[in-house]
C-alpha cells in the first residue's frame, strides 16, 4: 500500500516541464478540426457548389475525417502526459493495477463512474438511435425523437462531455480538467451550427422538436 501510495504522489506532482507534446498537439487537433467538423454538416452549399451526388460525398467525406479526428484529439488530451492532481477525500484507498503499473483512488474511480458510465449509455444510444453512418458523417435523414434523443437534442455530446469529466478525474488529468469549459465551448459552437443546418432541411419538423427538447441539459421533470 505505501509503495502504491508513492508511485501515485510521483504522478500527481508531475513538473510541467515533463508534459508530452503529444498534449499541446490534441488540444490544437481539437480546435483546428472545427472548421471542417462546420463545413460536413453544410450539406446544401456543398450540394449546391459541386451537385447533389459529388456534394453529398464531399460532406460524408468531411464529416468522417472531422468526426474522428475531433474524437481522436479528444482522447489525445486524456491519456498525453501531464500534472495529476489529488481529491483530499479517503487519499489513503488505493487500487493498484499491476499490468501497467498505474494506480487509481478509490474516490477518483468512484466518481469517475458515475460520470462515465451515463455518459456512455448516452453516447452509444444516441448512435443506436440515428445509426453509425449518421454519427460519422453527420447528415440525419429524419428528425429523431425517440429515445435519448427525447431526453436531449444532443446526447452523444452530452454523454461525450460526461466522459470527459470522468476519465479527467479516473487520470487525475489536471491540465485535461482545466480544459473542460474550453470543450464545452466547442460542443456547443458544434451543437449550434448542426442545429442551424438541420433546420434549412427540415424545417419547422425540426423547429417543433427543438422547442419541446433541451439541448445539452436535461429537464427536471415533476
Amino acid at each position: 500500500m505505501a509503495r502504491a501510495r508513492t508511485n501515485y504522489l510521483q504522478r500527481a506532482h508531475l513538473a510541467s516541464d515533463n508534459m508530452c507534446t503529444g498534449f499541446l498537439i490534441s488540444v490544437l487537433g481539437l480546435v483546428g478540426i472545427k472548421p471542417f467538423y462546420f463545413l460536413s454538416v453544410e450539406h446544401q452549399k456543398l450540394q449546391g457548389r459541386y451537385g447533389k451526388e459529388k456534394g453529398t460525398h464531399i460532406g460524408e467525406i468531411l464529416g468522417i475525417i472531422s468526426g474522428w479526428g475531433f474524437f481522436t484529439s479528444w482522447i489525445g488530451i486524456w491519456i498525453s502526459p501531464q500534472p495529476g492532481f489529488t481529491i483530499p477525500v479517503f487519499q489513503d484507498f488505493l487500487i493498484m493495477i499491476p499490468v501497467i503499473n498505474f494506480t487509481i483512488p478509490l474516490f477518483n474511480l468512484a466518481a469517475s463512474l458515475l460520470l462515465i458510465l451515463p455518459g456512455s449509455w448516452l453516447a452509444i444510444n444516441g448512435v443506436k438511435e440515428t445509426t453509425l453512418k449518421v454519427a460519422e458523417t453527420h447528415r440525419p435523414k429524419t428528425v429523431v425523437t425517440t429515445g435519448v434523443y427525447s431526453i436531449v437534442r444532443h446526447p452523444q455530446y452530452l454523454g461525450g462531455l460526461l466522459a470527459h469529466l470522468g476519465i479527467s478525474i479516473l487520470l487525475s488529468a489536471f491540465y485535461s480538467l482545466l480544459l473542460t469549459p474550453m470543450i464545452i465551448a466547442l460542443v456547443y459552437l458544434i451543437s449550434r451550427k448542426e442545429e442551424k443546418e438541420i433546420l434549412r432541411e427540415f424545417g419547422k419538423e425540426y423547429e417543433d422538436y427543438r422547442d419541446k427538447v433541451p439541448m445539452l441539459i436535461p429537464k427536471l421533470k415533476s
